[in-house]
């Protein structure tokens, strides 16, 4: 009995959770003086709502080593023999790390993976484990599946503003671009290699922005192959739904999400953000 665990910033949609029976470690957001659990105790909703409102800018705390240690605990006395975890990308969050701490604290096997990116770059990889486990595959056969999805993984993040990303600290390589630029809109990707943000370009207007997202990410898929792809949005549906539409015309993947960036990444890229993160299979 293999049990495929992650935590809350992977933007799995709730209904895959729940099919493929994944198990959420929530990261914790700290607003004030109060402090709530992703995705449980504050909806990304409720969040963007609020964070084009308060004045009072929230903050992040990873989940900790007793957290993945409880939630390893509970699966093993439900029957789960094996445990395999994702996180966050390791240069991003100290998550990677925790979950590694809480491996060494059970005395049954948890294999522990950097998916060496955030949302769905996490999610897509956490899905491939689910299938998989799903399939009858052993814990080597799915931590192989894993690897063979992030080496193909392509994930493009276009931002309304360079602001979040600045004062959230998880800036990265495209540090390069503060200094007067708040007024432009950037565009990132993820180096699934390095796990950082690496800036792209930067650009006037939301069209040019999301325009160039759309083009340089398929540039990056091999188009002869199945295309699994999420649209990301920081509470922007309506962009969000204009995109998916644009790419289920284009190119008819076989998969294709929409779901909202949670509370964790969106402190980072801020309201009416859009990401496309996706892979190509090889059958």
């Amino acid at each position: 009995m293999i049990g495929i665990v992650t935590d809350s910033t992977c933007d799995i949609p709730e209904d895959l959770i729940r099919q493929y029976g994944i198990t959420i470690v929530p990261q914790y957001i700290i607003w004030g003086d109060k402090q709530y659990k992703d995705r449980v105790d504050l909806s990304p909703l409720e969040f963007y709502q609020r964070l084009e409102k308060d004045k009072i800018r929230p903050t992040t705390s990873q989940a900790s080593a007793n957290d993945f240690k409880k939630v390893f605990e509970d699966l093993n006395n439900k029957g789960i023999t094996e445990i395999i975890v994702l996180t966050v990308s390791g240069a991003m969050s100290g998550t990677f790390q925790m979950a590694k701490n809480a491996a060494k604290l059970v005395d049954f096997p948890v294999s522990v993976v950097d998916s060496k990116g955030p949302t769905m770059t996490l999610g897509w990889q956490v899905l491939a484990a689910a299938r998989a486990r799903e399939m009858g595959d052993d814990v080597r056969t799915i931590l192989k599946k894993i690897d063979h999805v992030r080496q193909r993984l392509v994930q493009f993040v276009a931002m309304d503003t360079l602001e979040y990303l600045q004062k959230g600290g998880r800036i990265g390589n495209a540090a390069k671009w503060v200094g007067g630029l708040l007024q432009v809109k950037p565009l990132v990707s993820i180096n699934h290699e390095t796990g950082l943000v690496e800036p792209v370009s930067l650009a006037r207007t939301q069209k040019a922005l999301v325009e160039n997202m759309y083009n340089k990410f398929f540039e990056k898929l091999d188009l002869n192959k199945k295309l699994r792809i999420a649209v990301l949005h920081g509470n922007a549906l309506d962009k969000a739904e204009e995109l998916a539409q644009r790419i289920q015309s284009d190119f008819n993947p076989i998969e294709l999400i929409i779901n909202m960036t949670g509370p964790v990444l969106g402190i980072n890229t801020g309201p009416r953000a859009l990401a496309l993160c996706g892979y190509y299979e090889d059958d």
